[in-house]
């Protein structure tokens, strides 16, 4: 019957690790001791909580870990905000005719590159019966296009056109976060569509409540030269109120939970050691440590879940 449950256990743990994306790592050696999964024991011969692993260079390499010296760096108390992409004003352009009359041609289409004063449409005026040209106040880019030869031009919008190379962000505050943003903040932004980020500062707090959301809504400028951030576009920001210096810290994503105690696993070689942390703050992206680790230990920073099932593999293989 032990056996069976030997066999069952290791048939288990070993699906486990392959659904992790890295079957190999259930071949590391733990140890150079008995049977390779390294286990300590005490005088009275019970085995003490496994908290290493070995795995050979290749075997990391090819399972994406990757190790980072702990050091020291900012913890920032930053809140998070939706926001908006909006055209700056003073450099968007609504363009209607300015004598009304049969469109005689049109020459761009949305998408279009304009430069400053290039023609868009041919508009015969109904007044003197002569064409005249709809031209672009402004070099940017043709947001909607409204006009089509023989349509009739009488006073509607019939070109959007827009610099994009720099776009408003507009921030939506609500309760607290009113009070504690201000002028003058660092901002991080997330696009949405791919998780690319920029960043900026707030320039201003809006004197008006935006009306549809009843939110103070603070005002920054995204630089666009690539044209990626897209005006319309709802985006992601981090604003950063406070922050502190702090002599350690490591990114939240080399924390587990192991044996409920919190780790990081420290490379040493091919050796990899659960290090318990006692932990500061947080911010979204890392904890400062107060216990546990040494500036310049190489914390396994990408893929720590692995390593932690193979000391849970282990531990469990000897478990039974």
């Amino acid at each position: 019957m032990s056996m069976l449950i030997n066999w069952t256990c290791g048939v288990a743990l070993a699906l486990f690790l392959v659904g992790c994306g890295n079957s190999d790592l259930g071949h590391a050696e733990h140890n150079d001791h008995g049977h390779g999964h390294g286990h300590d024991h005490d005088e009275s011969g019970h085995a003490e909580a496994q908290d290493h692993t070995r795995i050979a260079a290749a075997v990391a390499l090819q399972s994406g870990i990757r190790v980072q010296a702990a050091g020291p760096g900012l913890i920032r108390d930053a809140h998070e905000v939706q926001g908006l992409l909006t055209p700056i004003e003073g450099r968007h352009a609504r363009l209607s005719a300015r004598y009304p009359g049969p469109i005689r041609s049109v020459t761009v289409g949305v998408g279009d590159t304009v430069r400053k004063g290039q023609t868009l449409a041919t508009i015969e005026s109904n007044v003197s019966m002569a064409p005249y040209s709809l031209i672009s106040p402004i070099a940017g880019v043709v947001l909607d296009r409204r006009a089509s030869v023989g349509e009739m031009a009488a006073g509607q919008i019939l070109f959007e056109v827009a610099d994009l190379d720099a776009l408003w962000l507009d921030l939506h505050l609500f309760g607290a976060d009113a009070g504690h943003i201000t002028q003058g903040l660092p901002v991080l932004v997330t696009r949405l569509s791919d998780g690319a980020i920029a960043e900026t500062t707030l320039e201003r707090i809006l004197p008006v409540t935006a009306t549809a959301s009843q939110s103070t809504v603070a005002r920054a400028v995204l630089v666009n030269t690539d044209r990626q951030w897209r005006p319309g576009a709802a985006v992601r920001a981090l604003v950063t109120v406070a922050e502190r210096q702090v002599p350690l810290r490591v990114p939240l994503s080399a924390l587990q939970r192991l044996d409920d105690r919190e780790v990081a696993f420290v490379q040493d070689g091919e050796q990899y050691h659960a290090r318990p942390l006692r932990l500061g703050q947080r911010d979204a992206t890392h904890a400062e440590v107060l216990d546990g680790l040494r500036a310049g230990d190489l914390v396994v920073v990408e893929q720590s879940y692995l390593i932690k099932a193979d000391i849970e593999k282990a531990g469990a293989s000897h478990d039974h």
